[in-house]
């Protein structure tokens, strides 16, 4: 077996010289290098933002949306949205090590995985999409991905379903997030709270804001107002269109007394919402920006424009123990994993 970089950069086709992740092609051939893993693929978790995209493309015709799908994989050899830039995450069983990871990885071949690094950079091989669950953004397949040395992972839990863990660890990055950033007292404010990031999220910032402090969930209507009640009665919900930032900084300012919030969480799956996050943040706050529907441009220049000076977090998928942290949410709160039961199984 020959041995790659441990980044993948040897799989990049074009341009030379970049990453995967920024890479217009790289190869997806399955014969691995000798610090690779092979994975037989089971099912595809899209990025929310990148198939609500694609699915408003394809009028929400699942044939269509199946052949978008196999046309970007063949084109760039990985699931990257060309529009959003975003991908998603996997599941399926470790098929092959390779001969320099033998022994320095606690996978074994036939372990059950989910990847927590971006399919946006992934090797993927799709031979065959059995089914498409445009409910929860899962797209079951037949097929292969390759998982570079430095890609991060986490063995399914067996005490709960694959599907109920892949759909908290698709966003995991967002709440373990929120368990870094918040701190007791604080005020936040959370964008798309009703969202499968969003529950989690509030839920996180519940507890890390104590007694003392207040949580304010900012959700579309009364319907997902009720649900987001059901994660915590501590959470002050307010109803507000996010791609409208005068009402969202309006309802988040009567739901904290008057008062800006300490960090604002964005979670919403559209565009056009970064005003709406940074508004709401007092003078030297946090705005975290989870969406990878986020435009960078728009948000520091709308920042600068009203005169924020706020610290402005991309939001990283990745941070340390972010699936134990997420995972223990679900063992903690049996009402976040009835209602992940009932909307993503």
């Amino acid at each position: 077996m020959k041995k790659g970089c441990k980044y993948g950069t040897h799989r990049v086709i074009e341009p030379a010289g970049v990453l995967p992740q920024p890479a217009k092609k790289i190869s997806n051939d399955m014969e691995i290098f000798s610090n690779e893993i092979l994975i037989d693929v089971i099912a595809l978790n899209i990025d929310s933002a990148s198939f609500t995209q694609i699915e408003e493309e394809a009028g929400h015709d699942v044939e269509k949306i199946k052949a978008k799908i196999k046309e970007i994989v063949a084109e760039k050899g990985k699931m990257q949205n060309p529009v959003t830039g975003s991908g998603g995450m996997l599941i399926g069983t470790i098929e092959k090590i390779g001969d320099d990871l033998v022994g320095k990885t606690d996978l074994k071949v036939g372990d059950k995985i989910a990847t927590l690094v971006s399919l946006s950079l992934t090797p993927l091989r799709i031979d065959e999409i059995k089914d498409i669950k445009p409910e929860i953004d899962r797209v079951e397949i037949k097929g292969k991905a390759v998982l570079f040395e430095s890609g991060i992972y986490a063995v399914l839990p067996k005490d709960m379903s694959e599907t109920l863990a892949l759909a908290a660890l698709d966003v995991a990055g967002a709440p373990a997030q929120v368990a870094k950033l918040v701190k007791p007292c604080q005020s936040v404010a959370i964008l798309g709270s009703a969202g499968k990031s969003g529950m989690l999220c509030a839920y996180e910032a519940v507890k890390r804001v104590g007694p003392t402090g207040k949580v304010i969930g900012v959700v579309r209507n009364e319907k997902e107002k009720a649900l987001l009640q059901r994660v915590s009665d501590k959470v002050r919900v307010v109803i507000a269109d996010a791609t409208k930032p005068m009402d969202v900084l309006h309802a988040v300012l009567e739901a904290n007394d008057g008062k800006e919030v300490d960090v604002a969480i964005n979670c919403v799956n559209v565009a056009n919402t970064e005003m709406s996050t940074i508004l709401p943040v007092k003078e030297f706050g946090i705005a975290y920006f989870f969406s990878m529907a986020t435009s960078f441009t728009k948000a520091a220049l709308g920042a600068e424009g009203v005169g924020k000076d706020i610290t402005m977090i991309v939001g990283n998928g990745y941070t340390v123990d972010h699936a134990a942290i997420t995972l223990e949410e679900l063992r903690e709160s049996a009402a976040l994993r009835e209602i992940f039961n009932e909307l993503y199984l």
